[in-house]
This record gives C-alpha cells, structure tokens and sequence, in this order.
C-alpha cells in the first residue's frame, strides 16, 4: 500500500510538472494506474509461477505478449474516451494511437513499471524466505542438540548404576554414600542441565561429583586432580559437554592397570576456554580416538555449537592420553 501509493503520488508531480497541467496528470494517472496494478500482479502471482519458475519460457512470452497488448488497447482507449483525445501528448507533433512507435513506447514504460515491482516483490519474498530457512535451520539444530543432550543422561546414569551395581553385589558400605551422590547429579542433570548454557563452576561441581562416585567404587586405585586457571566466574558452557571426556579415564584407564591417574584442568585464557583431561594408558590395551556413544555425542554438538570455531585434540604420549579442548569465549 505504502509502495503505490507513493508511486502514485511520484507519477501525478512527475507528469503534472512534466505538462504543466496537474489536473490532466491526476486524471490520466487515475485511468492508468489500475491497469498497472492488474498487469504487474497478473504477472508476480500467474505469469511468473506457473510458467517463469517452471522454465516454460516460451509460454511466458506468449502470455506477457498478449497481457501487455491487451493492456495497451485498454489504457489507450480509456484514455482517449475519459481523458483526452490527444492520447500521445508527450510526442512531438501529432501522433496516431495504435500506431507502432505508440505500442512501443507505452509497452516499454508497463515493462518498466512491472519490472521495478516485481524486482521488490522478489527480494521481499528471498529475504523472507532466507529468513524461515534460517529460522528452521536453527530449531532442527536446537531438536539435535536437545536430542544429543538426552543421550547423554540415559548413557551416564547408565554407567553409574553399573558402578551401583557392583558395589551392591560386594555389599560395600560405600553404597549408600553412592546413592546419595547419583541423587545429587540426577538433580543437576534433571534440571540445570535443561538450559542452553549453565555457569561454567556448576559443571565443574558435577564433574567432581562424578569424580567422588568413582572413588567410592575404585578407592585408593583413583588418583586425581581438577585445576582450575584463571577467572572462570562468568564462563557460561552446554552442560554435559566435558564429563564424556572423563568417563574414558575410567572406562579404559581401570581395567588393567593398578591405579588411574586422571588429571583435569580448566583454564581461561584471553580469548578461549582451555580443558585438559590426561589419564595413564596401557598401551597394550590400546583404544581408538572415538569410544562410543559418549565421545560422538560430544564431537557432533561441538559441530552444531562451534561449527569450525573449536579445537580438540587427542594424542598419546609417555603412556598418557590426552584430550585437549579449546572453545572461544563469547
């Protein structure tokens, strides 16, 4: 409404100033501008679907030939009954309608008219459209991440009802310290762990949570230490991103080895967020780089949160393994 209205407006001044004669440029534009309006959605919403976008090129110009020749006997005939006999006033000397340079002329200016419209219609319309497609891009990655996440939960408590388990069977008096703690990280996974983002200190509170669960399990063979270097108060992370990273440590560092040794770190630097996970590896119990649904879980979101802003790395050296992760601050 905006746009024709000021289109309007433009041609009766333009016209107006042009003849010098405002009367005749309102009535003139008040014959023609229906008919503008009738070609160009005749052409936006008929013409350009069914034959431009289906690549029918041939029907196209059969249609837009006859839209503009009807549009010319219409506007040239209603102007000479309403407005003026003299239908050409613009042209020098005296000129016929319906003559080949008046067909011309008054075809090339509605091609310009449908040409300008449609061309702000188009870029409206792609704009619009590269919106909703970023819009659902965005909500299928937010249901991945959603659906990533709750993987996490079934996989770790999984794990944890394992170590329960066992403890169980041996009748250890660190049973029911175990329950308590799984009680305390079902809580933080239940509820914290639903936001985008949770403070950085919470996450690590969990992982030494978890940290404490396998000691109950293991005792004196789990040896570890959590570092933290630098300001991490006002970190925010996804939650459940690290600790698949750490369930490794005991998941391939206990089963052959007298002790595991697990060292984590989590340091801030100026412009990333540095973690570091090393545990000793019996390299004659090697493991590949991926283990499982926890690890793959972990690489896709970083894929989906940093897509190609991140840095992780696993390397083995002097019977270490280590996972080195570095994310960029916000």
């Amino acid at each position: 409404m905006v746009f024709w209205m000021a289109y309007f407006l433009f041609n009766v001044v333009r016209w107006g100033s042009y003849f010098n004669d405002y009367w005749y440029s309102l009535k003139s534009n008040m014959v023609e501008f229906p008919l503008h309006l009738i070609i160009v959605y005749f052409n936006i919403y008929f013409l350009y679907p069914r034959f431009l976008l289906k690549k029918r090129y041939g029907r196209f110009f059969v249609w837009f030939s006859l839209a503009l020749l009807a549009h010319y006997i219409i506007r040239t005939g209603l102007n000479y009954l309403l407005v003026t006999e003299n239908i050409w006033p613009e042209a020098e000397g005296h000129q016929q309608a319906f003559t080949f340079n008046h067909i011309v002329a008054v075809s090339i200016g509605e091609i310009y008219v449908i040409a300008l419209v449609s061309t702000i219609k188009l870029t409206f319309d792609w704009i619009l459209e590269k919106r909703r497609n970023h819009e659902l891009q965005q909500e299928q990655l937010k249901t991945e991440l959603r659906f990533l996440k709750s993987q996490i939960q079934p996989h770790f408590f999984f794990n944890t009802l394992n170590n329960l388990y066992a403890l169980s069977i041996q009748k250890s008096d660190a049973a029911p310290e175990m329950i308590l703690k799984l009680s305390e990280i079902m809580q933080y996974v239940l509820y914290d762990a639903r936001q985008p983002a949770i403070a950085l200190r919470k996450e690590i509170n969990y992982i030494h949570s978890y940290l404490e669960l396998e000691k109950l399990r293991y005792g004196d063979r789990i040896l570890s230490n959590l570092e933290i270097a630098g300001d991490i108060d006002d970190i925010m992370v996804p939650p459940l991103l690290f600790l698949p990273f750490i369930e490794n440590c005991f998941k391939h560092g206990t089963k052959n080895m007298a002790a595991t040794k697990v060292f984590i770190c989590f340091e801030k630097t100026e412009k990333n967020l540095c973690f570091e996970v090393r545990n000793n590896f019996d390299h004659q119990h090697q493991v590949s780089i991926s283990h499982g649904i926890g690890i793959e879980n972990v690489k896709r979101r970083l894929n989906l949160l940093y897509p190609n802003n991140f840095v992780l790395k696993t390397t083995i050296d002097r019977g270490e393994y280590i996972v080195t992760l570095k994310l960029p601050l916000a």
